[in-house]
């Protein structure tokens, strides 16, 4: 079992960061402790690894970190999802709602076969939109999405109810 309380006490916690009233959780306090980074891919793999993943998808940029060392554990592909204009092949693109404006993702149209178990893997779970986007994005290419699994979830933000109906999966939650 993942012991969280060790992991929340290596992620820093950086008040007004990246602005005045918001309290940052930086994590590469937790990414250089060799504990700390088994535990949460250790976390995640115990909650997937009976759910036949053939792909994990990482989210740039920092579902980047996680998503490999897990695809390696649960003996699954790797392949990113990138924001726009990163990636040289044919793709497949999604836009999504910000608080104030819009973004995209993108993923190469051939990354994911028809039928394909697909975990979607970042680091945060805040609003819920950039995971919500790469849903839409993996039930496009034709993959069947396994699950959401994340590091962080920030509950306040309810991020969780733009993904009715996935299994997601938060390795430690923050309530403020």
């Amino acid at each position: 079992m993942t012991d969280t309380d060790y992991l929340k006490s290596r992620i820093r916690e950086v008040p007004d960061f990246p602005k005045p009233g918001i309290l940052f959780y930086d994590i590469t306090t937790l990414l250089k402790d060799k504990d700390g980074f088994k535990g949460v891919i250790d976390g995640l793999k115990n909650h997937y690894r009976n759910a036949g993943v053939d792909l994990v998808i990482g989210i740039e940029a920092r579902g980047f970190i996680f998503a490999p060392a897990l695809a390696y554990a649960l003996g699954a592909g790797f392949v990113p999802i990138r924001k726009p204009k990163k990636l040289p092949w044919e793709r497949v693109s999604v836009s999504y709602d910000l608080e104030y404006g819009t973004d995209s993702l993108e993923i190469h149209k051939d990354a994911v076969d028809h039928g394909q178990r697909v975990l979607i893997v970042d680091d945060l779970l805040a609003t819920g939109g950039t995971a919500a986007a790469a849903t839409r994005l993996i039930e496009q290419c034709g993959g069947k999405v396994a699950g959401v699994g994340v590091m962080v979830e920030l509950t306040f933000l309810n991020g969780r109810k733009k993904l009715d109906g996935y299994d997601v999966f938060s390795l430690l939650q923050y309530d403020k």
